[in-house]
């Protein structure tokens, strides 16, 4: 089925493509470009009337490839034509109006009729181009619309509900029409087997089964070990060896089951043994066992039980071994559901037998999937004590995904017991494709981030041949790695929502089913603004689908973009800070633009709200744009230590509005950025990381010992050198004022301390005088005893 929707984009790849040689071969002629945009008025005139009958879905995508084939093509003819108008236009400017009063020259006469002939033919070929493309928007809108209303109707469409006896009597009463049917089908197909046959030993037939049997299983596993072999040997990186290891298997998984079963086929047609009602259920065999293969193939790719150290997923072994049998089960499945539906479409099955097995179908996805919800549950039962802390968000988000896999699975199950069997065999379909494109994004975007990131990297030998060769630095490498890896991220998650509804008949049938369900809810309209239930909530889906972009998009830039640069923590604070309030507005916008709000609305809105930000938001306006100052000139960046008043710190943050200070005793000091840009601020680290030590003292003879006491003390630098200076004389003492230099203003202290301890131990040793005043007791006599006064108090 997925394969069916492949041929609509090929045909109309085709029809560009031969277009196009057919515009190069005639040239750039204005004859030319006018029978090119007759041909393509034509294509649309057909592709009309074949929408005139009931088409079923593959002919709808043909026939929208038709007429966006044909649009492009008039599009382009149109635009070819206006440079051909141009030219002319340009040509009669040069010629020029008639003089009045003068008779022109006859060639020039003539050349003029002819260019104004020539331009109303071009004019008028330019407005049949422009309408040419206006139908076929008409066309493509139409054909879109019809889609959706087959899709609501396919899965809107109720029957009886199974419990009900009216659902059995209705088969009963099919059966024995559908038993006919389902005995002449294959007594038709042996009858054609037995006359074509005529007695000849079938050895197209063994053969093919025989090259399938080694196709499907000796080949797939020698091709399996040989890539493994090769890449152990070859591959640089172990990153990228267990990537295209995982891709490989996928390659050889896939193909092995599609070629056998195409060469099995291929060999019962070449034998004469496969009826021609047969050949549709044979086709949809091969088709399925491709797809199957893919499914079986990336299970194994991505759980590698009997290969841990080639697994791709951070997952344990009882994890995998206990998962990869849903691989399979999802395959059996799909195979069973592809061919049911192909033989009740050979066999020309009634509807009773047709719901019959959609139901049956639906039973066995409702299994699938709560066998799989009941594994997932109890592996995360099993590991909840087990978790880190790092893990509590990925396992909330694992949990909500369960809950509303579990709420679409009641809702499928409530939808098959009411008789909603399409609208049950959907949802089940839908968990199921969502599941198997989901885990080829996980992988595919693995081995796009391993191949990007490996190869695009300093180390590695591209990397240096591009540093010596182009003399880029290797930072730039780096970076150019992990941005391919994000760009090249970005396009497949944008091809896998594209594909999410591919196989159900395009993307619009949501759209159209959520707009028929919130039909009742119209909403007010209030300045040209539509105010309803669905708006709101369409606006809060979108807003936090945007600050989660925002959120995973900083992730990748803190963690991994911005270490790979080289700029310092403060520059990276400064481009992470501006990049997520950039990435908060642009959010912002994108939920007010899903409201119909535009960017004029915004602008009228922030206009209005300027005054009250002059007025009542003064003091957080001024800390704002304070804080962009201090991001763009960076007069203060984190890491530095600065005074701000009398308090002392380190910078351990600056945002917008205020900037964080550790003070010495662990305390934080918060600090708003006005009062950093408006008021003197020391700051010790802006022009250098050195610090000093000083130290003053008065003994005569200290020079040497103050010098050797630099000297032994390991955190004083040698450059620059320790310097003695005379300060003073006073009170006939020698001042001495003496300096060296730390690496950092942050561990002077303790150095000099140190220090001073050396010097009292040599000053000590050597019996100079350090200058301490000498102390004398003295006992004065309590004023009492000197008054005679030693009687007690009376009363006392």
């Amino acid at each position: 089925m997925f394969f069916s929707k492949l041929r609509p984009a090929l045909l109309s790849f085709l029809l560009l493509f031969s277009v196009a040689g057919h515009a190069l071969a005639q040239g750039d002629s204005a004859a030319a470009l006018i029978e090119q945009l007759t041909q393509a008025e034509g294509e649309l005139q057909a592709v009309d009337r074949a929408l005139d009958r009931r088409v079923n879905n593959d002919e709808q995508g043909a026939l929208r490839a038709r007429a966006v084939a044909a649009q492009q093509v008039a599009t382009g003819l149109a635009q070819q034509l206006e440079e051909q108008l141009a030219r002319i236009d340009a040509r009669l400017t040069g010629i020029g109006a008639v003089p009045e009063g003068t008779t022109e020259a006859p060639d020039i006469s003539a050349e003029r009729a002819n260019l104004e002939q020539q331009r109303a033919s071009i004019d008028a070929a330019i407005k049949r181009g422009r309408l040419a493309g206006v139908e076929a928007q008409q066309l493509v809108e139409e054909i879109d619309r019809s889609k959706v209303e087959q899709f609501n109707e396919r899965i809107s469409a109720r029957v009886a509900s199974p419990l009900t006896p009216t659902f059995w009597s209705d088969v009963a009463e099919a059966f024995p029409r559908d038993t006919r049917r389902i005995s002449s089908f294959f007594s038709q197909g042996m009858e054609q087997i037995r006359s074509g046959w005529q007695g000849v030993f079938p050895w197209q037939a063994l053969l093919g089964a025989v090259v399938a049997f080694v196709v499907l299983y000796p080949l797939r596993r020698f091709l399996r070990h040989f890539g493994q072999r090769f890449l152990i040997e070859g591959a640089p990186g172990r990153r990228v060896r267990r990537s295209a290891n995982a891709l490989w298997r996928i390659i050889v998984g896939t193909l092995a089951p599609l070629l056998a079963a195409l060469i099995f086929v291929q060999g019962l047609r070449w034998a004469g043994l496969m009826p021609e009602r047969w050949s549709s259920v044979a086709d949809a065999f091969v088709r399925a066992s491709g797809f199957c293969g893919f499914v079986v193939a990336l299970g194994s790719a991505i759980l590698m039980r009997d290969q841990p150290s080639w697994r791709v997923a951070p997952l344990q072994d009882d994890t995998a071994s206990r998962l990869t049998p849903l691989s399979w089960l999802l395959a059996g499945t799909s195979m069973f559901n592809v061919l049911v539906t192909a033989f009740n479409t050979a066999v020309g099955a009634s509807q009773p037998a047709t719901i019959v097995s959609q139901t049956l179908e639906a039973v066995l996805q409702l299994l699938l999937i709560i066998t799989a919800l009941f594994i997932l549950g109890r592996l995360r039962a099993s590991r909840a004590d087990s978790e880190a802390a790092s893990s509590v968000a990925m396992g909330a988000g694992q949990s909500v995904l369960s809950l509303l896999v579990w709420v679409l699975a009641a809702v499928s199950t409530i939808a098959l017991l009411l008789g909603y069997i399409s609208f049950s065999l959907f949802i089940g379909q839908f968990i199921a494709w969502t599941a198997v494109l989901g885990a080829t994004l996980y992988l595919l975007m693995a081995v796009v981030d391993d191949v990007a990131t490996s190869v695009f990297t300093r180390k590695s030998p591209l990397g240096t041949a591009m540093s010596r060769g182009l003399g880029l630095r290797g930072s730039m490498i780096d970076q150019f790695g992990l941005l391919l890896s994000g760009a090249l991220r970005l396009i497949l998650v944008a091809v896998a929502f594209a594909l999410l509804m591919t196989p159900f008949g395009g993307g619009g049938g949501f759209d159209t089913l959520f707009s028929q369900a919130g039909a009742f809810a119209q909403g007010i309209q209030i300045g040209g603004i539509s105010i309803s239930p669905g708006a709101i909530l369409r606006g809060a889906i979108v807003l936090v689908i945007g600050l989660t972009l925002v959120r995973l998009f900083m992730g990748w830039l803190e963690n991994r973009y911005l270490p790979a640069t080289d700029l310092d923590g403060s520059g990276r604070n400064s481009v992470s800070l501006v990049a997520r309030y950039v990435g908060i507005a642009l959010a912002v916008i994108w939920a007010l633009a899903s409201l119909n709000i535009g960017v004029e609305r915004i602008a009228l809105l922030l206009s209005a709200l300027s005054v009250g930000i002059g007025f009542g938001l003064q003091a957080i306006t001024q800390n704002f744009v304070s804080g962009l100052i201090l991001l763009a000139e960076r007069p203060i960046k984190i890491g530095d230590l600065i005074r701000v008043g009398t308090d002392e710190g380190d910078v351990k943050r600056i945002s917008v509005r205020s900037t964080e200070i550790v003070l010495a005793d662990h305390s934080t000091l918060i600090v708003p950025n006005s009062e950093l840009i408006t008021k003197t601020v020391l700051n010790k680290t802006l022009a250098g990381p050195l610090g000093r030590i000083q130290i003053q003292t008065d003994p005569v003879a200290v020079r040497t010992i103050v010098l050797d006491a630099f000297k032994a003390e390991t955190a004083v630098l040698e450059d620059p050198a320790p310097s003695v200076f005379v300060d003073a004389i006073t009170d006939s003492r020698i001042m001495f004022n003496c300096f060296a230099h730390v690496a950092s203003p942050r561990v002077a202290y303790g150095p000099r301390s140190n220090i001073l301890m050396n010097l009292l131990s040599r000053f000590r040793e050597t019996g100079i005088d350090i200058g301490t005043v000498p102390q004398r007791l003295e006992v004065v006599p309590a004023e009492r005893d000197l008054l005679g006064g030693n009687k007690e108090p009376e009363g006392a």
